[in-house]
């Protein structure tokens, strides 16, 4: 697992800002993009970490890809979620608690698949990469 690069983080840290003063809008690159804030537990440290995500609602289920942008490996939150699957979101003013499942198979390409209709680059992603980008459902808990 690589550490995130400080221009990263910076990005992530005004993103996380403008999410939260404005109830869950954002500008840039996530205009109208469905995002929310993954709050993990560090696999390492035991840290308290926040990332700003793209995900596809589907009825009582959330989905999230760990595609970071296709790089050859998965985002450090993803690691987390995997030794931590109780994390917290926030979509919209809303928070709440949810517990994280990875999807495989053909469950898990069905709703890549979906999420790169959506928005194409995904599919951009996944061409990028030789890893299969893993799905993950958010179920809510509380």
């Amino acid at each position: 697992m690589t550490e995130t690069p400080p221009a990263a983080e910076d990005f992530n840290s005004r993103v996380i800002r403008e999410f939260r003063e404005n109830g869950g809008k954002v500008g840039g690159p996530f205009t109208g993009a469905p995002l929310l804030l993954l709050t993990t537990t560090g696999a390492k440290t035991g840290a308290s970490r926040t990332s700003p995500v793209m995900y596809l609602a589907d009825g009582d289920r959330m989905y999230i890809f760990a595609s970071k942008a296709g790089a050859p490996d998965n985002p450090a939150w993803y690691h987390n979620l995997l030794a931590h699957p109780a994390v917290t979101v926030e979509v919209g003013a809303e928070r709440f608690g949810v517990t994280a499942t990875e999807v495989s198979g053909a469950e898990r390409d069905e709703i890549y698949a979906r999420q790169a209709a959506l928005s194409p680059g995904f599919a951009e992603y996944q061409a990028k990469t030789s890893r299969t980008i893993p799905v993950v459902a958010l179920e809510r808990t509380a």
